[in-house]
């Protein structure tokens, strides 16, 4: 158990933005709501995933709908306490702790922001280890966890209670709702008993963005290369680097979806990088190599200042480099590659872990 203050929220801003790998929502954004919250009713207390009972009941908080969204239509937080209380009434039980649903930008930001208005603690775990477009696409799914009842709720006070069949139904009605409400809602879902959390739940994961954010900030204070720090920190590989010279990105059925292409520079030059993503990064490649694809973490740094760079945010001639991640032991199963591998984002490749391609350069 620890108190979080409001350098601890920056510093776990910046990581969570670099595990969001593009997505998760503007980190930005997500910060100033966790800081006002902080300043206003005190510092949050953090919870290690074993502190909680077994028996007490959890939820996470988070945004669903497109990041682009947010550019305009801002959360205010008020949403996100009024879906609380909605699933508690639903429920007929006492929330004891919330926590972020994904390691993305506003998604790890707004636990702290409803935790320090409830009066809540944070619980150190999530349900990815990065970010993901879907509802279905966590690890409580892949241990059978329901989604539902689960509650969304707009700005305008529209609240959704919703019940369904599986969690991928729970997805296909609330992306619909989402839409109808703006592009973007704050959800209370995937209610469970603090059992559930440490059996299912990847953990650690605030103390890991935290650690990130620490890194590129000491690394600055150094003069040494934030890129080159972060890398050793997360065990990842530096896998392009280049300048932005084109960005297709539209905001449709409640993602924003598109592709960014990268001139070579340095040890690139020559070479084209294409990202596609969906929220997130998807898909990594080169004319002739493939450098990472989902479930693996893609992650665009700025080349100067090592800061992420979500996908709403990249830009045409922004130098950039791109990094690569491996993801969570669960995501590398049978059952986690058909939730989120690249076959079901549609694309014609098969899954190869970053690392054998980092090692390979494993061509297209």
């Amino acid at each position: 158990m620890r108190k979080i203050g409001i350098q601890e929220i920056e510093d776990i801003a910046v990581g969570a933005a670099l595990l969001g790998t593009g997505g998760g929502g503007d980190p930005y954004i997500g910060k100033l709501m966790a800081i006002q919250a902080i300043e206003e009713y005190g510092e949050v207390t953090l919870l290690d995933a074993e502190e909680v009972p077994d028996d007490a009941l959890v939820v996470p908080s988070s945004m669903m709908g497109a990041p682009t969204v947010m550019l305009e239509k801002a959360p205010s937080g008020e949403e996100a306490f009024v879906a609380f209380q909605k699933l508690e009434t639903y429920l007929g039980d006492k929330i004891y702790a919330t926590f972020p649903i994904e390691a993305g930008g506003v998604n790890s930001m707004l636990p702290f922001a409803l935790a320090a208005k409830l009066g809540l603690p944070v619980v150190d775990a999530d349900g990815m280890g990065r970010a993901f477009p879907e509802l279905q696409m966590v690890t409580f799914y892949l241990d059978g966890i329901a989604a539902t009842p689960a509650v969304l709720a707009d700005e305008k006070g529209n609240t959704v209670v919703l019940s369904t069949i599986d969690n991928v139904w729970t997805e296909r009605i609330a992306r619909a709702a989402t839409v109808q409400m703006g592009g973007s809602a704050m959800t209370a879902m995937y209610a469970m008993k603090g059992r559930n959390l440490k059996e299912s739940g990847v953990r650690n994961i605030l103390k890991l963005e935290e650690t990130i954010g620490k890194t590129i900030r000491k690394a600055k204070e150094n003069n040494a290369n934030p890129i080159q720090e972060v890398v050793k920190s997360v065990k990842g590989f530096p896998l392009f680097s280049g300048k932005v010279k084109d960005i297709n990105r539209k905001t449709e059925s409640g993602f924003a979806r598109g592709t960014a292409t990268f001139e070579g520079m340095h040890e690139n030059k020559g070479e084209t990088l294409t990202l596609r993503f969906q929220n997130e990064h998807l898909l990594a490649r080169t004319e002739e190599r493939l450098l990472c694809m989902t479930p693996d973490l893609i992650a665009v740094l700025d080349a100067e200042t090592g800061l992420p760079i979500t996908t709403e945010g990249i830009r045409y001639g922004a130098r950039c480099v791109v990094i690569g991640i491996p993801c969570h032991p669960k995501w590398r199963t049978e059952k986690g590659l058909a939730t989120v591998g690249p076959k079901y984002f549609g694309y014609d490749v098969d899954y190869v872990p970053v690392e054998e391609l980092a090692k390979e350069g494993v061509r297209s």
